[in-house]
């Protein structure tokens, strides 16, 4: 009698979706709380915006160490560890009382979250097979729209009973518990107590075997300086790194900036303002599922990576344009259709960590994927103090016109510089 196969990879899969949604619950608290420590530390916009982007000088920076430290520590061990400390100093922003101390806080929780997207990206390569990995990476990666949409709400109405330190002292603890959830329940997969060798044979009879990723892992263990010149060599790997500053771009403006925008550009009170908000981030949600279970069924049916992978890119990079018809309305209705279609572009858009696992050598996955983030995550820390910048007397128009331009600029990087989808030979 055949062994029934197991499908631990979704309990896995689900316990990355969740530390998305935490990861970005702590990321995207400050900017519900924005207007109230505005109000309270009597900042100005570009002090705003510094705060925003502090975040991201330490996420962007530690992206390639990140990347490197991932390729050696098991997520078990690691995960658990950052999310401890970014959790702490998620926690001790509902504590201080200058700006200074809060940009303090934000590095130290950028520092700290570095890691987690390549730690993502390594943990679905090693339970997945390649015609399922787009599936498991829009399911993750749909967590931080979907959980930003409803947390939205949950956290101004937090803010609203217990103050915006309040709100970052729940953050904080909602993270430590998660921490120790994640040590308790992830296990490798060839480590898992439960898993049958049914399922860990469908997830390494492919190409390219999760077994012979563990071999390889073990056979290279020496960090060297041209593996990091390997992953700035190839115009391939240029074009993913610029879509994803590009894509992060518009990202970060409903990240950081949204909230404001809403508030004091488009005059909405601060309660309905939480409910507009959450639109975007579920036409986002939307997106990046569809992108996700279209990729992989079109690898399914033998259509090339060329059509698979890169058409919900360049669909929703040109899609993201549409938020300059922001600019060009008051109705309020047509204010969150234009940002929704263009966040829903953004959600098609967000597979792109799917072309890491298939164009990095596989014993640089870690490395390649920190270099990605490194510079995608430059986008956290340029574009809040440029939209800073340019809606310091109020007028936001340009910024998305900004925001536009970079929009076209990433359709422009996967349409022209990517080239074909195939695994960087050394």
């Amino acid at each position: 009698m055949a062994e029934t196969k197991t499908r631990k990879r979704y309990h896995i899969l689900a316990l990355i979706f969740i530390t998305v949604v935490i990861n970005y619950m702590d990321r995207s608290n400050i900017s519900v709380a924005a207007s109230a420590i505005q109000d309270e530390l009597s900042l100005t916009k570009v002090q705003l915006g510094l705060i925003f982007s502090a975040f991201a000088w330490s996420y962007s920076s530690l992206q390639i160490p990140g990347g490197i430290l991932v390729d050696y520590v098991k997520p078990r061990i690691l995960y658990p560890f950052l999310m401890v400390f970014w959790s702490l100093a998620t926690l001790v922003q509902g504590a201080v009382g200058s700006v200074t101390a809060l940009i303090g806080c934000r590095v130290a929780i950028g520092a700290f979250e570095a890691p987690s997207y390549p730690c993502n990206n390594k943990i679905v390569t090693s339970w997945f097979p390649e015609k399922e990995r787009a599936s498991a990476i829009a399911v993750y990666t749909s967590g931080q729209f979907i959980g930003l949409a409803f947390l939205t709400p949950a956290l101004i109405l937090i803010q609203n009973y217990m103050g915006w330190r309040g709100l970052f002292i729940v953050s904080g603890l909602i993270g430590i518990v998660w921490a120790l959830i994640w040590y308790i329940f992830y296990r490798d997969p060839q480590d898992h107590p439960r898993i049958s060798d049914a399922e860990l044979a469908y997830i390494s009879d492919q190409e390219e075997t999760t077994l012979t990723h563990i071999t390889i892992e073990k056979e290279t263990q020496v960090f060297s300086w041209t593996d990091l010149k390997k992953a700035f060599s190839y115009r391939k790997l240029w074009g993913v790194y610029l879509g994803q500053f590009c894509l992060g771009s518009l990202f970060i403006f409903f990240l950081t900036w949204f909230p404001t925008y809403l508030i004091e550009y488009r005059g909405l009170d601060f309660i309905k303002s939480g409910f507009l908000a959450s639109l975007p981030f579920l036409a986002a949600f939307v997106g990046v599922l569809l992108a996700g279970f279209t990729s992989d069924a079109l690898v399914k049916r033998g259509y090339s990576n060329e059509l698979a992978r890169k058409a919900p890119v360049l669909l929703g990079m040109l899609l993201s344009l549409s938020i300059i018809g922001a600019n060009y309305t008051d109705n309020t209705a047509m204010i969150i259709f234009f940002l929704s279609l263009a966040f829903f572009g953004n959600g098609l858009a967000s597979i792109t960590w799917v072309f890491i696992s298939l164009l990095a050598p596989r014993r640089l996955i870690g490395l390649i994927g920190g270099v990605f983030n490194f510079i995608g995550g430059l986008s956290a820390a340029i574009t809040p103090v440029v939209i800073g910048y340019l809606a310091e007397d109020g007028d936001f128009k340009p910024a998305l016109l900004y925001i536009g331009f970079l929009a076209f600029l990433g359709f422009l990087s996967y349409l022209l510089l990517v080239g074909k989808v195939e695994r960087i030979v050394e």
